[in-house]
């Protein structure tokens, strides 16, 4: 029994069934009535109800165009009044204006209610210049709007609230990924690199090529192991740094990310020194990120400018620098780009430094360290 009353409840708490259900139950009144006055002949009682069923007619679309149901229904309601076809307000534009505040914000629903008001007032005033019009209009237009007003903060409130108990939830959930991550996968890391360590090192002389190979197996071992702790900080961070895996960017990508940013009218040159080596995936995604939001702020800051990348391999540590010659824009707002450079040097290791060059323009310089081989 409980089931069914609360399928009936959700099933009319779709917003087409319960306005198609809300208009029914405003128009029927009217339409038992109609029938009954239009075999007595009186034309005004026949003319009221037509003109309440047009104004209930309206409310069909009060979600969909608020606005558009409050300015129709209000010009039934002026014709009505100057007419003396009605003699008071009808429901149908409380509901329309309570629709304007509930599903419109900001300067449209100050404006609509201006308005709304503006229009009753005047007429009012003209039709009944002794009731206070005026006064009238004010408790007829603001009181179904600031209802509105609140029916709509409070649902925005409780959709906010959900939100962040969902973010909370996945953010929880990616710190126990992590945590069972760290457990299983790190010891059994951890034991296999012992196991292959205790191995070689009772290798006799003479076996250099299983020597190599184990430890070639210990490198492998150390090497996942570090790029293991750089994800258990990815997901530690909420996620900051997630999607860069899924896109495959990288260093190897650098080239093409120059000839994009020539395409986009930004000069830029791409200089690598040493010997490219296999880069750990979150500082070869680190570099890549570097270099884009580089490029990126000197579009955006410094029109005009030229810029060149430059990638250094050394033994222990990757550097990458981005320069330009330009003068940052006047009136420019810092953003979140270099934050996030910050961000990303700081979980492989490394150190971030940006500012003006003495000589003009803007530079970018970050080093990570590596693995040693």
């Amino acid at each position: 029994m409980r089931r069914t009353f609360l399928k009936i409840v959700r099933f009319f708490r779709r917003p087409v069934v319960f306005d198609t259900t809300l208009v029914i139950v405003l128009a029927l009144p009217a339409l038992l009535l109609l029938p009954p006055l239009i075999l007595q002949g009186g034309t005004p009682p026949v003319l009221g109800a037509v003109h309440y069923l047009a104004g209930v007619a309206c409310l069909l679309m009060r979600r969909r165009r608020p606005i558009v149901t409050a300015a129709l229904v209000a010009a039934l309601d002026v014709v009505g009044l100057t007419t003396d076809i009605s003699q008071v307000v009808n429901v149908p534009m409380s509901i329309a204006l309570y629709s304007v505040g509930r599903y419109t914000a900001g300067r449209a629903t100050a404006i609509t209610t201006t308005a709304a008001y503006a229009v009753y007032a005047t007429t009012l005033e003209l039709t009944m210049p002794s009731t206070g019009g005026w006064l009238a209009a004010i408790f007829a237009t603001g009181a179904p709007v600031g209802i509105g007003l609140i029916v709509r903060l409070r649902s925005e409130l409780a959709e906010r609230g959900r939100r962040e108990a969902a973010d909370a939830a996945v953010r929880a959930e990616r710190r126990r990924i992590a945590r069972e991550l760290h457990d299983v996968v790190a010891h059994h890391i951890t034991v296999i690199n012992a196991l292959v360590g205790g191995a070689r090192a009772t290798l006799t002389p003479g076996q250099e090529v299983t020597r190599d190979a184990l430890e070639s197996a210990e490198q492998t071992a150390r090497q996942a192991m570090s790029e293991m702790r750089h994800l258990l900080d990815v997901l530690r961070a909420d996620g900051s740094e997630g999607p860069d895996a899924a896109t495959g960017v990288g260093a190897d990508r650098l080239p093409s990310l120059i000839k994009e940013a020539r395409s986009a009218g930004l000069p830029a040159s791409l200089t690598v020194t040493g010997e490219p080596v296999e880069l750990p995936a979150a500082v070869d995604h680190a570099v890549y990120r570097i270099v884009q939001e580089a490029l990126t702020n000197t579009r955006k800051h410094a029109v005009g400018a030229r810029a060149s990348v430059r990638v250094a391999y050394e033994m222990e540590a990757v550097e990458v620098e981005v320069v330009d010659d330009g003068l940052a824009a006047a009136g420019g707002t810092p953003g979140f780009g270099l934050g996030g450079m910050a961000e990303r040097v700081a979980l492989c290791g490394g150190r971030l430094s940006t500012g003006p060059r003495p000589e003009g323009g803007f530079r970018v310089h970050a080093r990570i360290p590596l693995e040693a081989t």
